[in-house]
C-alpha cells in the first residue's frame, strides 16, 4: 500500500484554475495534491537578441520556491545572489517542454515568459509547473489572437508532465514527497497530447531498473498525462 493509500496507477487530486492573476496575459493555479504552483504568462514585445531579425518568437520560463513552500524556511535565491543548479535545470526543462508544442514563427518576434512560483511543495513541482504552464501559455496565446497580435493559432498540441517511480518494488504514478524521498527509481515524463515524448528524466537511486520496468513506468505516465490533458481542455474550454 502506498503511503497515500492510492492505487498504484492513481494520480493525486489535480486542479487547474485559469485566470487567477489579474494583470498577466495568462495564468494558472495548478494543484497536484499538496503541491501548489502559481504560473503566470507575460507577453514581451521583443524577442531575445539571438532571434532578432529571424521572424521567430520565444517561450521561456523562470522557476522558484517561496521560502515556506517546504517544512523549513529556505532563503530566497535572490538574497543569495544566484540561482541553484536545480532551479536552472527545472526552468530550462519547463521552457523546452512548452516550446515543443508552440509554433514560434506564429507569434512573431516576441517573447512569452512563464513564471512558476511554488507556493507549497509535496513532490512533483516541475511536472505541475509544466502542466499548469501550458494552461497559462495557452491563455496568453488566446489573448494575442483575440487582440490581433497574431493571426493564426500557435499551439500545435497539448503538453503535460507527470512523475513515475518504483517504490517498494512497485511501479507507481505521480509520486508525492513521501514516495519520492525513498523511491528506488524516480522518473519524470513530459508527453504531448498525441502521445509524443518530449523529455524523459529517470534515475535509479540504488538498484538499476530494467527495460521492462521502464516500459511499465512509461505506460503509467501515458495514463497520467491523458488525464492531465483532459483537465487542461476543461480549464481552457
Amino acid at each position: 500500500m502506498r503511503p497515500s493509500k492510492r492505487p498504484l496507477d492513481e494520480m493525486r487530486p489535480v486542479s487547474l484554475q485559469r485566470g487567477v492573476a489579474k494583470h498577466a496575459e495568462g495564468s494558472c493555479l495548478v494543484k497536484f495534491g499538496d503541491t501548489h504552483v502559481l504560473v503566470t504568462a507575460s507577453l514581451q514585445e521583443q524577442a531575445p537578441p539571438f532571434l532578432r531579425g529571424s521572424g521567430k518568437g520565444w517561450v521561456t520560463a523562470e522557476y522558484g520556491m517561496l521560502p515556506r513552500a517546504t517544512h523549513e524556511r529556505t532563503r530566497r535565491e535572490a538574497a543569495q545572489g544566484k540561482q541553484s543548479g536545480r532551479t536552472l535545470e527545472i526552468q530550462r526543462l519547463i521552457g523546452r517542454s512548452l516550446r515543443a508544442v508552440v509554433d514560434l514563427t506564429a507569434i512573431g518576434e516576441r517573447q512569452i515568459v512563464l513564471d512558476c512560483d511554488v507556493l507549497q511543495a509535496d513532490g512533483g513541482t516541475r511536472t505541475a509547473s509544466i502542466t499548469g504552464g501550458f494552461v497559462a501559455l495557452s491563455q496568453c496565446l488566446e489573448f494575442m489572437q483575440r487582440t490581433g497580435l497574431i493571426t493564426r493559432a500557435a499551439v500545435r498540441d497539448h503538453v503535460a508532465a507527470v512523475s513515475c517511480g518504483i517504490s517498494r518494488g512497485q511501479p507507481v504514478l505521480d509520486l508525492d514527497y513521501d514516495e519520492d524521498s525513498t523511491a528506488e527509481t524516480d522518473a519524470n515524463f513530459v508527453l504531448t497530447g498525441s502521445g509524443g515524448l518530449v523529455e524523459v528524466q529517470g534515475t535509479a537511486e540504488g538498484t538499476p531498473f530494467t527495460e521492462r520496468q521502464f516500459a511499465e513506468l512509461l505506460s503509467l505516465a501515458r495514463k497520467g498525462v491523458a488525464e492531465l490533458v483532459t483537465l487542461q481542455k476543461e480549464a481552457l474550454a
